[in-house]
């Protein structure tokens, strides 16, 4: 009885991951310690998604983190979005996130709690050890940002510019590098790869158009080669395309398993990101900070990334999210 009346009695704090792919959201005490409680939601890129559906996207992961009884007792909320700026007061993203945040926190009662906006970058950097307020943060998942952080405030950005723009070397290039080369074994410009039968078989394409072999071209015949082309363009153009990124796992299977023209491409994305980091002018030994499902600690790029940057005498902190980095920036505001 006691536990659960302090439980009652203390204040609390919710940080928010709002990225490319989900929506986190995670609750934590004011006074500090673990996370209490976790939600998720869809897709938060604060200019991507429709206000409206971000707000519902929001409410989702913040219902899950903050049970009913304790919403009372939230005291600021802070969320680190995918395409938002703190650079200035009008920046459409920032607007666009604070609204959708406000409204899912109100149709959930959360009424009382200070409400910060961040960019995702300045919330990843600050999940690592210590609560870091300056160096550089790097995130790869559906797209690729590097920004430079000071005073916790992303001073300069590089990349981020979306997937029609940009984005190279993150999910989404991954996913359509697979598909190109898949196409290319198909009217045989490129090299042979698995990622053809891969790429087939995650399009749902009949068995009898799918490479026999990833070996041997010539066990392709011409006529089958056409048709597994004519069958793919239609399903690859009938989806966002963002959703290319769902292809990314492939090409990190593929190289695992020595395919040469998946390996080449894990390598190009790999430089790609390398590149984004030396835009930003970096100091040997400064802090570096590497999140985003293509960089956590089990990402398919954090190696050949890690080897990249070793020259510049740069060794990044490793991060699954920024959840606990806007957690830190929501106790900041109290």
């Amino acid at each position: 009885m006691t536990d659960d009346m302090n439980r009652r009695e203390t204040l609390y704090v919710v940080g928010v991951d709002a990225g490319g792919t989900r929506t986190r959201a995670v609750l934590a005490a004011l006074a500090g310690g673990a996370p209490l409680g976790e939600g998720s939601g869809g897709p938060g890129n604060a200019l991507t998604v429709p206000e409206p559906e971000l707000a519902g996207h929001l409410a989702d992961a913040l219902a899950g983190a903050v049970p009913p009884e304790l919403r009372d007792r939230v005291v600021a909320v802070a969320g680190g979005f995918a395409g938002a700026s703190r650079l200035a007061p009008d920046e459409p993203g920032q607007l666009r996130a604070r609204a959708a945040l406000t409204a899912a926190l109100h149709r959930l009662g959360i009424t009382g709690a200070a409400v910060e906006i961040h960019s995702d970058g300045e919330a990843a950097f600050a999940s690592a050890p210590g609560g870091p307020a300056d160096g550089i943060a790097l995130i790869a998942g559906t797209g690729a940002v590097a920004v430079r952080i000071t005073g916790r405030v992303c001073a300069a950005t590089a990349g981020g510019d979306g997937w029609l723009l940009g984005d190279d070397g993150a999910g989404f290039w991954l996913g359509r590098e697979a598909v190109r080369a898949a196409l290319r074994m198909t009217d045989g410009r490129g090299g042979s790869t698995a990622l053809a039968g891969a790429v087939g078989h995650a399009f749902g394409l009949p068995q009898d158009v799918l490479p026999p072999s990833p070996h041997d071209p010539a066990d392709w015949p011409r006529e089958r080669r056409e048709s597994y082309r004519m069958r793919l363009l239609p399903e690859v153009m009938g989806r966002h395309p963002v959703r290319l990124a769902e292809l990314a796992p492939l090409v990190a299977g593929a190289a695992g398993e020595g395919d040469a023209v998946a390996s080449e491409i894990l390598a190009a994305a790999a430089g790609h990101l390398a590149d984004l980091v030396r835009a930003l002018d970096p100091r040997a030994g400064e802090r570096i900070v590497a999140t985003g499902g293509l960089l956590g600690p089990e990402g398919p790029l954090t190696a050949p990334l890690v080897a990249r940057l070793r020259p510049l005498d740069l060794t990044p902190d490793l991060v699954t999210d920024g959840c606990r980095g806007a957690v830190t920036l929501a106790r900041l505001a109290v």
